[in-house]
């Protein structure tokens, strides 16, 4: 009798209990208003749906610039070429001079001369330095620029195999540091003046890399 007393009083308590617990359960969902609840899952909301702020992409400037030029200066971009589909690349204020699209590069050296003063080309060539006898006619066309030009020089491909004496003196009387430095399929790129000096600062040559972003002042 003992035992059966004993498991119906735990009977009793637990069904208390359970009662207990769900009469607290309801009183806690009353006192709590429900526009609280429902503000606070819109608001949630909201901020899901406000628009993520992102940065504005960068605006190309020229010859791929990702900065704008300063006043009064001139923009290019040289790049240098290897293989079948890496071309030589010779841009000027914007515009191709020498490139894929413009079909005027080739293996060799790569040059294109420019008027300082008005900015317009007048004239490029590209000279297999691997094959045939072509360094003679690329010592005749760097004499034959004009006075106040640019000359943009790159490789593509091989530019030093059939590259002669004669032309070697007379890009280094145009202020090359390494013309005698480039091998077979070595990546050269080159800015020079005739006819006036650039600024000490501004970077000329580079060898062992395929791009040079450079800005020249404009002559005052």
């Amino acid at each position: 009798m003992r035992r059966g007393t004993a498991g119906t009083l735990k009977t009793a308590f637990f069904f208390f209990a359970s009662i207990c617990a769900w009469y607290s359960g309801y009183l806690l969902a009353e006192l709590i208003p429900e526009v609280s609840l429902t503000s606070a899952v819109y608001s949630i909301r909201s901020i899901s749906e406000k628009p993520l702020l992102k940065a504005p992409a960068p605006k190309r400037q020229k010859c791929d610039h990702w900065t704008p030029c300063p006043l009064n200066t001139y923009a290019y971009r040289l790049l240098s070429g290897g293989g079948k589909f890496k071309y030589a690349k010779i841009c000027f204020e914007d515009e191709l001079l020498m490139g894929e699209k413009t079909r005027n590069v080739g293996r060799g050296i790569n040059i294109a001369v420019v008027n300082y003063m008005t900015g317009k080309v007048i004239a490029t060539r590209h000279f297999d330095m691997f094959e045939g006898d072509n360094s003679g006619p690329m010592t005749n066309f760097i004499q034959s620029a004009p006075p106040k030009s640019l000359l943009f020089m790159v490789t593509q491909d091989d530019g030093a195999s059939r590259l002669k004496e004669d032309a070697k003196k007379v890009i280094e009387a145009l202020g090359s540091k390494q013309i005698r430095n480039i091998r077979f399929r070595s990546s050269w790129v080159f800015l020079t003046a005739k006819g006036f000096e650039l600024p000490a600062e501004i970077q000329r040559e580079n060898g062992g890399v395929h791009t040079a972003l450079l800005h020249v002042p404009l002559l005052t």
